[in-house]
């Protein structure tokens, strides 16, 4: 059976969010495999939340914000940026390969843009294989 990952991905309400909506009514194709999670700012999405989904068997996980200068809350893209670049390496050191997470900036719109992401991350999951914490599920 092939192969089809599962993407969790935390989605900025403003940008990101209103870019996955733009890619739906531009009938832009990308695959089947993110499940978002509508969040008021990327500035809101804790590491630990991140972690969680991959400890529950994600297979890679998006965090979508703004890009600089368009936060709504001024700096939240800003902390995103921080807080996940921090995350990127303590997932390294904990044994998970890093590139089963992402951060992205889509603005509400590049619909194009985040049906590129998914398909591009879809395909780097796919080559790297199912979480290793879904014990071959």
């Amino acid at each position: 059976m092939e192969f089809v990952p599962n993407i969790i991905g935390f989605a900025c309400q403003w940008c990101t969010y209103a870019g996955a909506d733009l890619a739906g009514n531009l009938r832009c194709k990308y695959p089947p495999t993110v499940k978002l999670i509508k969040v008021p700012c990327s500035g809101r999405v804790k590491p630990e939340y991140v972690m969680e989904a991959l400890a529950n068997g994600a297979d890679g996980v998006l965090v979508g914000g703004c890009h600089f200068g368009d936060c709504h809350y001024k700096d939240g893209n800003h902390k995103t940026k921080n807080r996940m670049d921090m995350l990127k390496v303590m997932l390294g050191d904990l044994g998970f390969d890093p590139r089963r997470f992402r951060r992205e900036w889509i603005s509400g719109a590049e619909g194009k843009k985040f049906a590129e992401v998914i398909t591009d991350f879809t395909a780097e999951l796919i080559e790297l294989g199912p979480n290793p914490l879904k014990g071959g599920k």
